[in-house]
């Protein structure tokens, strides 16, 4: 597909979203707009559609991006716009098109392809498994950390501010999983977000930014869209900005991406966390994945994994690794050490969001105890940061 049939594709999304122009309308967005938007994606992505005669009636689209995984800069994918009109479901024509569409990620080296799933059961039928989390929290008037006092200052800038986007660039560098946004993710980072929504950067002494935070203010809630930070002192400038504004608040709600709940580094921990799956993902290409994946540079192993892919065929295989130096070889044969397990869980072992105790214990893994013991060293466990979906 290409921006030519822009207008059929932004017809079946609003169809199979729901997205009416009364919302659009709410959320001061024109149709046009849509329009503009989805425009950029069909320019870059490769989106592929089945027709019925001229008549789009399904359609699945990969945007490309860059991601750190165990700090080796991967080019993945980021699916979107999956829709099909609800006649022609059942048809098995979203399946054709994943199956095209990942072919074709394979042939272009990108190896992962994430998504945000509107059903969890439905992907994971295809060889997808969660990833990461988004973890929302709610803290009432009275709970909101003060810190000691930090060397640093806040101050509030544009949202097109240079200093604000280099900031998230260098965030993503040193976070196992973040992506990096080029201009489109932030269009859709803003997108749904009112005109009053502020960005606030730390500086520390020496004038350089250490974090930022996104919110807004509203009804005597404030809405805390996004906080990152280099370091602790960045941490406990933002907290200790967000307790300046008690006289006029009465609750601080937002999300978090991190492996770990907040609670526990507050001083009062009496808020309100919740934690919810969000992002799906699944390994393209096994072979491809394995060049570049950093394991433990501590632990020298050989183990072989027996995979099976419902989609994919190039993965329905057994692969033997000697791994040394963080690296790893393939080899010949069968080692002393071997696992079975599904493409899906490969990918939420390898991206560090389950350890191999944890998989073996929901039986998604087979393997001995001492085959376990040393998948549980030989791969870095560090759970995913994903703040964001296209």
């Amino acid at each position: 597909m290409s921006v030519e049939h822009l207008d059929q594709s932004t017809d079946l999304l609003r169809y199979a979203f729901q997205v009416t122009d009364n919302t659009l309308r709410e959320c001061g967005w024109e149709d046009e707009e849509i329009k503009q938007s989805k425009s950029s994606v069909l320019e870059r992505a490769n989106v592929w559609g089945y027709f019925d005669g001229e008549t789009l009636v399904s359609q699945f689209a990969s945007y490309p991006l860059e991601m750190n995984i165990h700090s080796v800069i991967y080019p993945i994918v980021f699916i979107t716009s999956v829709s099909t009109y609800p006649e022609y479901s059942g048809l098995g024509l979203m399946s054709k098109l994943m199956k095209r569409s990942l072919t074709e990620m394979r042939e272009n080296g990108q190896s992962l392809a994430l998504l945000c799933p509107y059903s969890i059961p439905l992907y994971r039928k295809k060889g997808w498994e969660i990833v990461s989390d988004k973890m929302s929290f709610s803290i009432r008037e009275g709970g909101f950390p003060i810190y000691p006092e930090v060397p640093g200052y806040v101050r509030r800038v544009p949202r097109d501010d240079k200093e604000f986007t280099d900031l998230h660039m260098q965030f993503a560098k040193r976070t196992h999983g973040c992506l990096f946004r080029n201009y489109l993710v932030w269009d859709k980072y803003w997108r749904w977000d009112e005109d009053d929504m502020t960005v606030a950067l730390y500086y520390r002494e020496n004038g350089v930014p250490g974090g930022y935070m996104v919110y807004l203010i509203k009804n005597g809630v404030m809405y805390v869209k996004e906080m990152i930070y280099l370091d602790r002192e960045s941490k406990k400038g933002l907290w200790n900005y967000i307790s300046a504004h008690e006289s006029m608040i009465t609750k601080v709600r937002g999300y978090h991406y991190f492996s770990e709940p907040i609670a526990f580094d507050l001083e009062d921990s009496d808020i309100k966390e919740t934690i919810r799956p969000y992002i799906m993902g699944r390994i393209v290409d096994v072979e491809q994945f394995l060049e570049k994946y950093r394991f433990n540079p501590d632990v020298h192993a050989e183990f072989t994994v027996n995979i099976s892919d419902p989609i994919l065929e190039w993965n329905n295989r057994s692969i033997t690794l000697a791994v040394s130096d963080g690296k790893a070889v393939q080899k010949d044969g069968t080692a002393e050490h071997g696992a079975d397990l599904s493409i899906g869980t490969l990918t939420t072992l390898l991206l560090g969001y389950k350890r191999a105790s944890e998989l073996a214990a929901l039986e998604r893994l087979c393997a001995d105890p001492s085959t376990i013991h040393l998948l549980d060293q030989v791969f870095i466990s560090r759970k995913p940061y994903i703040s964001d979906y296209i």
